[in-house]
């Protein structure tokens, strides 16, 4: 019998636990998924916005996968510098996989990015998901215009977010405070902003239709940016005969196969028609604002007394390769607030080696390689392994490619001796582990905060009030 760990809840950690649970050649499995919060799901809790719902529904497959008699969950774990060390961890289970995402955001390296105001989309993020780790303080929503600087599926939530009326919100499980602040927004003008055109932009249609949909909003494109993507002008459709080929070739093991060139063509051309319709709409007088601003590139963050003002961006146009460069031309967009979301990017954990470059965790199938040799009982899985690129399905085959991997090794595995009862181990090392019924006790704590509130389930957002939930202590905080 193999006991695995499971370092991180998230997607590819919970379809992990489920490939090896649900595998035929090796029976009797039993999984420990460890993570640092008390609270499981990652992303989808933490990151997933609150109007999408459906999206974040995917927590009841998850669920069925942590309340599998061979899968445990242990919250309140940290791995790394400042918790159980990797080789100490290895001690304890036959092997170990780690899924633990990619938790840095990038930062855009130019003057100005330290003002007052300049905040990454993730910590944005982080609060209207009452992560426990977000700052107590929040975010004033003071400022008229807001600067997103990003084309992606995170800005565009963001966008949606701060242009949506607070009582849209008032359904989900915002937190009381954020949902107060959003009430209470100035916020009138949001621009989202990407250095090339809409056919380069990473969102995908579905994201960029609903901007368009906000009752309280509504979304405005300059022409003159449309006109100089290559795209932008009406392109035959190719027929069956001479349709291109879906790309081919090897893969990087561990990464998920790119789309077909065919396929993203096919989005570029309906992200194109649909900013194209939003240029030629008239003004429709509504409270909010959303200006999608296209080809340029942020150059400074202005400022007056240590707070930002604005945002300096160059004009940028095609290169004919795919890139853009710049043109010399400048122009200026006011904000109090601005927000990147350029990416993510994976961070170090103390123990394991780690590729600066990629930003992940050099692997091989993932098989986890110190000094380029496959170290025996070490895996990864999700974007920690691959980068953070694709879908939260993209997961089901890495996290599949991994297990591959393990259960060919099981025969070498099954040989290390472990210690009869990890959380034992656990508790001995001072660790106090989450287990399933302390997630249950968070959640009916977060249904009686809401019930108190007038609202459904509402989220704690601080680890004290998390934790003294876990333990059925009186009451969750509400700060």
């Amino acid at each position: 019998m193999l006991r695995i760990a499971v370092v991180g809840s998230g997607p590819s950690g919970v379809y992990t636990a489920q490939a090896l649970v649900q595998q035929p050649l090796v029976p009797g499995i039993l999984v420990d998924v460890l993570d640092r919060l008390p609270a499981p799901y990652g992303l989808v809790r933490y990151g997933v916005a609150p109007d999408h719902e459906k999206i974040k529904s995917l927590q009841n497959t998850l669920r069925s996968v942590l309340e599998h008699d061979r899968v445990r969950f242990l919250g309140n774990v940290e791995i790394g510098a400042r918790g159980l060390t990797p080789e100490r961890l290895l001690g304890l289970y036959h092997a170990v996989v780690y899924c633990v995402g990619a938790a840095r955001d990038r930062r855009l390296g130019i003057p100005g990015e330290e003002l007052a105001g300049s905040h990454s989309a993730t910590d944005f993020v982080s609060w209207y998901s009452a992560h426990p780790d977000a700052a107590p303080a929040g975010f004033g929503l003071g400022a008229r215009s807001v600067v997103v600087i990003g084309v992606g599926n995170v800005a565009v939530d963001v966008a949606r977010v701060l242009a949506r009326g607070a009582e849209d919100f008032r359904p989900t499980d915002v937190p009381h405070p954020a949902l107060g602040a959003l009430a209470g927004s100035a916020v009138r003008d949001v621009h989202m902003v990407g250095r090339r055109g809409p056919s380069q932009a990473k969102f995908t249609t579905k994201e960029l239709r609903e901007l368009g949909a906000l009752p309280s909003a509504e979304v405005r494109v300059e022409p003159a940016d449309l006109a100089l993507d290559p795209a932008y002008a009406p392109a035959p459709v190719p027929s069956t005969a001479s349709a291109p080929a879906p790309v081919t070739g090897a893969v990087r093991p561990g990464r998920a196969s790119a789309p077909s060139a065919h396929a993203l063509a096919a989005v570029n051309r309906r992200n194109i028609e649909v900013v194209r319709g939003w240029a030629a709409m008239p003004d429709q007088g509504r409270a909010r604002r959303i200006h999608l601003r296209f080809f340029l590139r942020p150059v400074e963050l202005l400022g007056t007394e240590g707070r930002v003002t604005a945002v300096r961006f160059e004009r940028t146009a095609p290169d004919g390769s795919g890139a853009v460069r710049g043109t010399g031309s400048y122009e200026e967009i006011e904000a109090g607030l601005v927000l990147r979301a350029v990416g993510y990017r994976g961070v170090p954990l103390a123990g394991l080696p780690f590729d600066e470059t990629s930003g992940t965790v050099p692997h091989l199938a993932g098989r986890v390689l110190r000094d380029a040799v496959a170290s025996p009982g070490e895996y990864v899985a999700g974007w920690i392994k691959r980068g953070p690129t694709g879908v939260i399905g993209t997961n089901r085959a890495c996290a599949k490619e991994t297990v591959v991997s393990l259960l060919a090794d099981a025969p070498r595995l099954a040989g290390r001796r472990i210690v009869r009862d990890p959380v034992d181990a656990l508790r001995a090392a001072g660790h106090h582990p989450v287990e399933w019924p302390g997630w249950l006790a968070i959640e009916d704590a977060e249904a009686a905060l809401g019930a108190s509130l007038g609202r459904r389930s509402v989220k704690i957002p601080d680890w004290e009030g998390l934790l003294a939930a876990a333990r059925g202590a009186d009451g969750p905080s509400r700060t």
